[in-house]
């Protein structure tokens, strides 16, 4: 497949890149820096741009197969970048007729909020993360507003780690049991395979171990 990824600077991004080329797929690198990536592959493409300009986005949304977005913001707690970033995204696949978005937020959002522990919800998301968290929450409107098909993957806190396959996704918003983390490389695993099954097509599975 033909896969744009936004946010592929990123520590989520880097794996996806990698697993992405590993699985045979043809994939652009869209990042404001690219050359932070330091991936190089006969099957990649990098595109310098800034999210936030639509006309950069639809050139690189043209003649791909899907999307995924992991955008972040570079350690900020603050500004809209995934939110607004995402708002464009979505505009530039409508117009161009590209149809599947895979998107990554947050283990917590909306009707995951159950899943959280004390620590998480009244700390993290409460206090230091409150405006990333608010940012996420309103990322997630846009993509569930927008006629793409689209699949929210909620993960856990990122940890370090290979790529194990093994882990636990959809869990229902009342489950307490989880670890609340996940590797980067398995949320990476986890995404790339949202675009071959559509058991989550318009759906926000958690995710985590």
């Amino acid at each position: 497949m033909k896969l744009l990824i936004f946010g592929s600077t990123g520590s989520i991004g880097r794996q996806l890149v990698q697993h992405a080329l590993e699985q045979g797929h043809t994939v652009t690198a869209f990042a404001r820096d690219p050359a932070k990536l330091d991936i190089q592959h006969a099957n990649l493409k990098l595109v310098q741009g800034d999210v936030m300009d639509l006309a950069s986005v639809e050139k690189a949304v043209r003649g791909q197969d899907a999307v995924l977005c992991v955008l972040g913001s570079g350690g900020k707690r603050t500004g809209t970048i995934r939110s607004e970033g995402t708002r464009q995204i979505i505009r530039a696949m409508e117009k161009g007729g590209v149809r599947r978005f895979v998107c990554q937020t947050t283990l917590g959002a909306r009707d995951s909020w159950g899943n959280l522990n004390f620590f998480w919800k009244y700390i993290m998301f409460g206090i230091f993360l409150r405006d990333v968290f608010a940012d996420r929450q309103k990322q997630e409107n846009y993509v569930k507003q927008s006629h793409l098909d689209w699949t929210i993957v909620r993960p856990g806190a990122f940890v370090d780690g290979d790529r194990t396959s093994n882990y636990r996704h959809g869990f229902p918003a009342t489950d307490r049991t989880s670890k609340l983390k996940i590797s980067r490389a398995d949320v990476a695993d986890f995404m790339l395979k949202q675009l071959v099954d559509d058991l989550y097509l318009h759906k926000t599975p958690a995710l985590s171990y």
